[in-house]
């Protein structure tokens, strides 16, 4: 029974993992279709802003909760400025100019950090359900994971910022009649989605050692959960996350982690073969 228990929780966890690396991207590809090739590099430095808060002596929750963030959503905001605003309606172009950007922040990472690989100690301990021990961050990750996507959901659905930002991403020159400004909605969207990833970074910090090279692996996990999640930016990435997050800890449960990494690679292609929409051109239509 706790064995079932542990890989239950453990199943959750890599869910909320797979849930948590996809959410800054989903925002911005779910409300303003821009495709950020560089989104793997603004986990990357989220983990950075954390390390080095740390190294500075600044609590470490502090670190990852806001600094963290807050670094990213600076960096999104110099991004959109310079780069993202006049490529607005040109998927291809913006692509291409994330992968350049993925680029320079990595030889950047490179030459600030070194080629080695750095992270910070996890700052929970292991938390005991009856006879099994479980690691209490774990715990914390599905759980900050939990509260972003219904802080999300519910800012999506319920408020009117969520409602302007919505009508935007409809129709900009409609929510322009209505005296908002389209550029300064996009322009908040993308740094809400670059803290969103800076959050990511900065939580994953204490799990994974990050290297200049580490945005590869995310961008990878971020961009197939969102492809396959479809258009709906809370619910389509939620979706994804459980199916290729479930196949993933099966796999890996039944042979190595190495399977599982295939078996949710496999699981991607398959869905985007059946479903090329993703998962919420079927199903959970209309949800956030």
């Amino acid at each position: 029974m706790d064995a079932t228990l542990a890989d239950l929780i453990g199943l959750v966890y890599t869910i909320a993992t797979l849930a948590l690396v996809a959410a800054g991207l989903a925002l911005v590809f779910g409300l303003m279709r821009v495709i950020n090739l560089a989104h793997g590099e603004f986990i990357v430095l989220g983990g950075y802003a954390t390390i080095v808060g740390v190294q500075h002596g600044i609590n470490v929750w502090l670190c990852i909760l806001v600094v963290a963030p807050l670094a990213v959503g600076l960096f999104g905001l110099i991004v959109e400025w310079l780069v993202i605003r006049r490529l607005y309606g040109r998927m291809i172009d913006t692509m291409l100019a994330t992968w350049g950007l993925s680029l320079v922040m990595t030889g950047g990472f490179s030459m600030i950090f070194g080629s080695t690989t750095t992270g910070v100690s996890n700052p929970l301990g292991a938390v005991s359900i009856g006879s099994i021990q479980l690691g209490g961050y774990s715990l914390f990750v599905i759980a900050i994971t939990v509260l972003l996507f219904v802080a999300a959901a519910l800012l999506l659905r319920h408020t009117r910022a969520g409602l302007i930002v919505r009508a935007a991403m409809q129709s900009g020159d409609v929510a322009a009649v209505l005296g908002h400004d389209p550029r300064r909605i996009y322009q908040l969207t993308f740094v809400v989605g670059s803290m969103v990833s800076g959050l990511a970074g900065g939580v994953l910090a204490p799990l994974t050692g990050l290297a200049p090279s580490s945005g590869a692996q995310f961008i990878a996990k971020a961009f197939i959960t969102v492809i396959g999640g479809g258009a709906s930016v809370v619910s389509g990435t939620l979706a994804a996350s459980v199916l290729f997050g479930t196949v993933a800890k099966v796999f890996e449960l039944l042979a190595t982690p190495m399977v599982g990494e295939i078996a949710l690679l496999v699981a991607a292609v398959v869905l985007l073969r059946v479903l090329p929409q993703g998962i919420t051109s079927r199903w959970l239509k209309g949800w956030a």
